[in-house]
């Protein structure tokens, strides 16, 4: 699937589109070159699941752990940017996030690709030249 963003302003209209088609799907690694918009795309799709709390990049704690107001969904948001060793991603338990039915929204997945679940979808977010955004899943 394909879903364009033409801007800031359309973010949350493809935020919805994206969550119609996630299916019964909970693992997305989100692929992208640094300022494609992964976190702010992550950000748009929390909000619309429903999460009132102060979303941000979980670049220094690596994980961010957010939930619905209203059906009460466990979502955690990874960026991997900062790991150096796989060993780092074993010692935080990846398991028990990846695997615990909760939505996981992975960005630098790239970084762990031999932990990642089988199933895990890649999405990919690419920049274009007039500025849009183009995300592919």
């Amino acid at each position: 699937m394909e879903i364009k963003i033409t801007s800031l302003e359309n973010i949350h209209e493809a935020a919805r589109q994206f969550i119609a088609a996630m299916d019964e799907n909970t693992v997305f690694a989100f692929y992208g070159k640094m300022g494609a918009g992964k976190t702010t795309f992550v950000k748009a799709v929390c909000e619309e699941l429903g999460v009132t709390d102060v979303i941000n990049s979980p670049t220094f704690a690596i994980v961010n752990e957010y939930r619905a107001d209203e059906s009460g969904e466990l979502i955690y948001h990874f960026d991997f940017y900062r790991i150096k060793r796989l060993e780092e991603v074993y010692d935080m338990g990846y398991e028990d996030y990846f695997y615990s039915g909760a939505l996981c929204f992975i960005e630098w997945p790239e970084l762990i690709e031999e932990v990642l679940p089988e199933d895990a979808v890649r999405v990919t977010l690419e920049e274009q030249e007039d500025g849009s955004r183009v995300l592919r899943f």
